[in-house]
């Protein structure tokens, strides 16, 4: 069977040996809106939640960063976003905390939400993070 795939590998090499192949312009093939327009936002009710998910959004607009609350270009870490969008301590403490657990239920071994921001590579856990915690804030009435 093994010759048999391998004669006719080599018969179609050789069939298509002289067939003269144009190069594909793959701007002709594909087509995708040049920017995707953002989904609609449905806020949680409950204040914690909100936080949190406003946080995901700063961070998912301003960008992110590690080794600072916030840089100059307005990029900020897990806690700089949740601190910039806290009304009160007391719901930023709450944020931190869910925020933390959800953390350590993908990382076990994480210590603190700044520990685990600056050992990241890019903002992919960062910002899928803060919408978990944002759905368990919410599934707990937070």
């Amino acid at each position: 069977m093994t010759v048999r795939l391998q004669e006719a590998s080599l018969a179609v090499d050789v069939n298509s040996a002289g067939i003269p192949l144009e190069p594909v312009d793959l701007a002709d093939v594909v087509r995708a809106p040049l920017e995707a327009e953002p989904l609609p936002i449905t806020w949680y009710p409950t204040p914690v939640a909100a936080l949190l998910q406003r946080a995901q959004a700063r961070m998912q607009v301003g960008g992110w960063c590690k080794g600072a609350t916030a840089d100059e270009d307005g990029a900020v870490c897990m806690y700089g976003a949740i601190r910039a969008e806290a009304s009160t301590s007391a719901h930023a403490s709450d944020a931190m905390a869910v925020l933390l657990e959800a953390i350590r239920r993908r990382f076990p071994g994480a210590e603190t939400v700044p520990s685990f921001n600056d050992a990241q590579h890019g903002p992919h856990w960062p910002v899928r993070l803060l919408g978990e915690a944002a759905d368990l804030a919410n599934a707990r009435d937070l």
